[in-house]
């Protein structure tokens, strides 16, 4: 299911959230800038309709190489994505301690 996922990113100066839609319903996870290095992933939402299909843990990979490639330190408020990067050790490099 993974690869067939195709997440797109909406961006301002303080916010941001990742999208998409798959079989008509839309999942999100959305994040807020604090400060020039560090984002704050605040919620992840994904409608029942989706779950167990590893969307929610797409759009948590997605934020993790993006935050990467950016050079950008990820705190992660929401308890979804909280528990996902602790899930993976290969992501923990992001993490803002």
């Amino acid at each position: 299911m993974e690869n067939d996922i195709e997440i797109t990113l909406e961006e301002t100066d303080t916010k941001g959230r990742y999208r998409e839609i798959v079989d008509g319903h839309e999942a999100e996870m959305t994040y807020s800038r604090a400060g020039k290095t560090t984002i704050i992933i605040d919620h992840t939402g994904v409608p029942d309709e989706l779950r167990g299909r590893g969307v929610g843990q797409a759009l948590v990979r997605r934020g993790i190489g993006d935050a990467r490639a950016k050079g950008l330190k990820i705190i992660p408020l929401c308890p979804f994505a909280k528990a996902q990067i602790e899930r993976h050790p290969e992501w923990q490099d992001v993490l803002k301690r």
